[in-house]
């Protein structure tokens, strides 16, 4: 092991003092040789070095747009998306005309994608993703890439659907459950496609019948009102959800209560 950690560290201290005698050339046509052919070599962090040394020597030539491009890939392809998404956005600036202007765009964007979070995290990045795909897809509507740019869009709404529901999920727990039932309601809104709107329905009639249970006395009257409307709008909403049961038993539960509160006969659900 000794021997294996010794021939390492020679071949790195090697590696570097190869990298450190060609960026010391005085010859700008040697060093992009030389970053060509780490490029070519997948080191992209001694290309990347070699790239940002010469790109003064060869801004007005016809070789800079090639450089720029690969330039700003050693970026991307060292996992650096914050300093690719700029690159990238300095290329399309400098190169609006490029043939390679619609791959960029998309890579910029692409660039937002790789830096979205897990669920629980600050979904800035998720949200920036959704807004440059669509801005790709409305410019390019016929490029190859829109398929996988949608795939890409569903992947992120289903990852801010996931952090609101357990936000929701979180207030229910919490036992705050006014705030619980508001957002399970927004959540309905805001996702009307969702394969769990009947759950978040569910939950938030849950959540509404508790909060009138722990209400107080002059108050729970107008609160077990709610939840019969929301059982009711439930009902003709989702009237095949594997749900429904529970909600009609909410919905008789909740017209007890009232009748009990107003001594007022209530009409009860079939």
């Amino acid at each position: 092991m000794r021997f294996v950690f010794i021939v390492l560290v020679s071949i790195f201290l090697f590696s570097c003092q190869g990298i450190g005698k060609i960026l010391k050339s005085p010859d700008p046509q040697y060093k992009l040789r030389m970053a060509e052919k780490y490029y070519a070599q997948k080191k992209y962090t001694y290309a990347q070095q070699l790239y940002e040394d010469v790109i003064p020597y060869f801004t007005s030539q016809k070789e800079f747009e090639d450089i720029y491009y690969k330039y700003a890939y050693t970026a991307y392809y060292q996992g650096d998306y914050i300093n690719a998404e700029n690159l990238f956005k300095t290329y399309l600036e400098r190169f609006p005309n490029s043939a390679r202007a619609e791959e960029i765009e998309y890579m910029r964007a692409y660039t937002f994608y790789k830096q979205s979070p897990k669920p629980e995290l600050d979904q800035t990045n998720t949200l920036k993703t959704i807004g440059m795909m669509q801005a790709f897809i409305s410019t390019h509507p016929g490029s190859a890439k829109n398929k996988e740019a949608n795939d890409i869009i569903d992947v992120c709404r289903q990852k801010l659907e996931t952090k609101d529901s357990k936000s929701a999920e979180l207030y229910f727990n919490l036992g705050q459950f006014k705030a619980a039932a508001v957002s399970y309601n927004s959540l309905l809104d805001a996702y009307p496609d969702s394969q769990k709107s009947d759950e978040y329905k569910l939950m938030s009639i849950k959540s509404y019948y508790r909060f009138a249970e722990l209400s107080v006395e002059d108050k729970k009257g107008e609160r077990f009102e709610k939840v019969i409307t929301e059982c009711r709008d439930f009902i003709d909403r989702f009237p095949q959800s594997q749900y429904i049961k529970d909600v009609e038993q909410y919905l008789n539960l909740s017209q007890t209560n009232l009748k009990n509160f107003t001594n007022e006969p209530v009409k009860t659900s079939t």
